[in-house]
């Protein structure tokens, strides 16, 4: 029986190299595609996109933006999402105030002489884990910034402005599901991701003990494992 394909959604501002470590191991079992949110302004046309070009059922991954992507994804297609894995993400929609704090950023990104201001405020140390080498991350995460680059930086905005609440599709998942997140993420605290798990039916629920809000290169063997897991459940029949 051939294995499924991976797919995987990165979160803002990253490109392939934020899913790095587990590509190159998954790889060795699984087939990997990487889906960019670099077109569209809405999570629905991003959703959309992946949609035309991945295979006909593939497993689904995704962290930060990508994890609010891969409810979308499933909320249109759900007999095509095999199992369904959020790292470091939400649910939730955007509060007013969030979306208001995003105008000054966007309006930054687009005078262009203020992107490198927009990505330091982007990238928050603050919120990786103490054994973290902060330095190299944020050096990783600004080189990544800065090649998907300030008119993606302003698209993804709008589409986390404009996101949807997706609460009501968690509850309605049935195929194997895992919340994966790090004890000392400081965007999306464990205590969300904890509400996240008990609402999907069956899911189970990974800390990485070591990892911030980017467990996938802060602690990337513990990530990548805790995705082996997942995709090694059984498959389960939706009710």
């Amino acid at each position: 029986m051939p294995s499924e394909t991976l797919v995987l959604i990165p979160p803002m501002l990253c490109d392939a190299g934020v899913f790095g470590p587990q590509i190159l191991d998954m790889a060795n079992d699984h087939a990997v595609m990487f889906a960019p949110t670099t077109q569209g302004e809405r999570m629905e046309e991003i959703a959309s996109q992946i949609l035309s070009w991945a295979p006909g059922k593939f497993a689904l991954a995704g962290m930060g933006m990508g994890g609010m992507v891969a409810m979308e994804v499933l909320r249109r297609a759900p007999d095509r999402v095999t199992r369904i894995a959020l790292i470091a993400t939400s649910a939730q929609p955007e509060t007013p105030e969030t979306a208001a704090a995003r105008e000054p950023h966007i309006i930054a990104a687009k005078g262009g002489g203020r992107w490198p201001d927009v990505l330091r405020h982007e990238v928050n140390s603050t919120w990786m884990a103490p054994a973290t080498d902060r330095v190299g991350l944020v050096r990783h995460l600004t080189q990544m910034g800065h090649a998907v680059g300030p008119a993606v930086y302003v698209s993804q905005s709008r589409a986390m402005q404009r996101r949807k609440d997706q609460q009501s599709i968690l509850t309605q998942i049935r195929q194997p599901a895992t919340v994966i997140c790090g004890r000392y993420d400081g965007q999306y605290p464990v205590k969300r991701q904890e509400f996240m798990a008990e609402l999907i039916p069956y899911a189970t629920l990974e800390v990485i003990e070591d990892a911030g809000y980017m467990p996938t290169l802060e602690a990337p063997d513990m990530t990548t494992a805790a995705l082996r897991r997942w995709m090694a459940i059984p498959p389960m029949l939706r009710m």
